[in-house]
């Protein structure tokens, strides 16, 4: 038997942090399992599960709103936030509630309290010091700012102050044009603010393929979201109505609000990582692709492992960790692999390549895309939404980047997930049915014309 208190100590019980815990029980380990705050981490309490909460809300006030297309007869009356609030809440309470009752049923030992790094794999939280023969690093992250913007939560706010916001404000200023500022964005546009972001990078959810984010562009400005892009933050001063943020050139633009949308840090400052010799690089772990750290034993996962912040790779992450923990030897994650998914209105979605990375990988002659507009899609002019499918490929090759945009194409990304991680042809997916009417065709039909046989599109 060993030693140590437990086989597996986790430090963070986030998105890695919990799903490790769980598959290292569920493979017979000893786990231990150190969380500061809630089971769950940002995602559940406050990230993916609240702001989606919101813009589900925000759509059922859309809908409310533009009833009358449907000739359906309905009256928008307003936003009700203490409802919406309560709504949002009580998602995330069942969920919390169902995933403490899962941990406690795999025998799993949590530890409540702050956890530091303080020796060869081990970690003290107050008073007490565990070991474990592994260690897993899941401390997660939090919300960036820039210098010479004060946070006071009310008037120049995070996202996480932005869930808790008990009024629709009149006028908002969404700092960043990311995925966080643009989902903000999309949700207070329906509940009825007036908003502007601003973006320092030439195009909004830079990340995305070009024709992704002019989508999103031409959509928001339907919308009546306005935004400047290459736009570089000055300075910000709290008015008597707000907030008055001054950019590059002199410029002042003002809001009741401004929501500072500029991404997410590693949560890893003050906990030990550094002193106990972790290998770190701007406030990051450094592991490899078996996200192994420098030091014997000791692993990372989620947020505070460079690349995409994304709960679903955290707790991809978190599985892979476990099972290479117990010996059985999981396959790398492929990071290109992992889903993207914005989901403001209209959604976007993506996996695999852009094609500006495509070509620069492998060469502008051995790449081939094609775009089926969603015009032709059935299930997406009865929702009355548009855009589109990219497919990009290697000549005569696999399909290596799959590009949505769209009311509801985030439902479409698992299908694109398999196209891409199992290095589907074209001709491969054409013959597979798809039902009828659904946005899925639209992917079927994507492929269709890839393979030189479109149906309802123009050749």
């Amino acid at each position: 038997m060993s030693k140590a208190d437990f086989e597996v100590l986790i430090l963070g019980a986030g998105s890695g942090g919990y799903a490790c815990a769980l598959r290292a029980a569920q493979l017979g380990l000893r786990v231990g399992l150190v969380e500061k705050d809630k089971l769950g981490g940002t995602c559940l309490h406050i990230g993916c599960i609240p702001t989606k909460a919101l813009l589900h809300a925000a759509e059922v006030a859309d809908a409310a709103r533009d009833a009358e297309q449907f000739g359906v007869r309905a009256t928008f009356e307003g936003i009700d936030m203490p409802g919406v609030n309560a709504y949002k809440d009580g998602v995330v309470a069942r969920l919390f509630k169902g995933l403490s009752g899962l941990v406690a049923s795999r025998g799993i030992t949590v530890i409540e309290g702050t956890g530091r790094l303080s020796g060869p794999r081990q970690v003290t939280v107050g008073d007490t010091t565990y070991t474990g023969d592994a260690l897993v690093l899941a401390s997660g992250s939090y919300p960036r700012s820039l210098p010479g913007l004060e946070i006071d939560g009310e008037r120049v706010m995070t996202s996480e102050q932005a869930l808790r916001l008990d009024h629709v404000p009149a006028s908002v200023i969404v700092l960043g044009g990311g995925v966080i500022g643009c989902e903000f964005a999309s949700v207070w546009r329906s509940f009825g603010a007036d908003v502007t972001i601003v973006e320092a990078l030439p195009r909004l959810v830079a990340g995305e393929d070009e024709a992704s984010s002019k989508a999103l562009e031409r959509a928001f400005r339907k919308r009546k979201i306005a935004f400047r892009l290459g736009t570089r933050f000055e300075g910000v001063t709290l008015t008597e109505t707000g907030v008055a943020l001054t950019v590059d050139g002199g410029d002042v633009i003002e809001a009741e609000v401004l929501l500072v949308a500029v991404g997410r840090g590693p949560s890893t400052d003050g906990l030990g990582f550094e002193e106990q010799g972790v290998a770190m690089e701007r406030g990051f772990v450094l592991a490899d692709e078996r996200c192994h750290t420098n030091l014997e034993g000791v692993y990372a996962v989620g947020d505070i492992v460079p690349g995409l912040q994304l709960a679903h790779r955290g707790f991809q992450q978190g599985v892979f960790v476990a099972e290479e923990i117990a010996g059985l030897e999981p396959a790398p994650i492929d990071e290109t692999s992992i889903p993207r998914v914005t989901y403001s209105s209209p959604e976007i979605a993506s996996v695999g390549l852009d094609e500006v990375t495509a070509v620069r990988t492998y060469g502008a002659e051995e790449i081939q895309t094609v775009t089926y507009d969603l015009g032709g899609n059935g299930k997406s002019q009865i929702l009355k939404t548009q855009g589109f499918v990219k497919l990009v490929r290697r000549v005569d090759g696999p399909v290596v980047g799959i590009h949505l945009v769209g009311d509801r194409v985030g439902e479409l990304i698992g299908e694109a997930q398999l196209i891409y991680a199992w290095e589907a042809h074209a001709e491969d997916v054409a013959p597979l049915m798809h039902a009828h009417p659904t946005q899925n065709e639209a992917l079927g039909e994507a492929h269709l014309a890839l393979a030189g046989k479109p149906l309802h599109a123009h050749s």
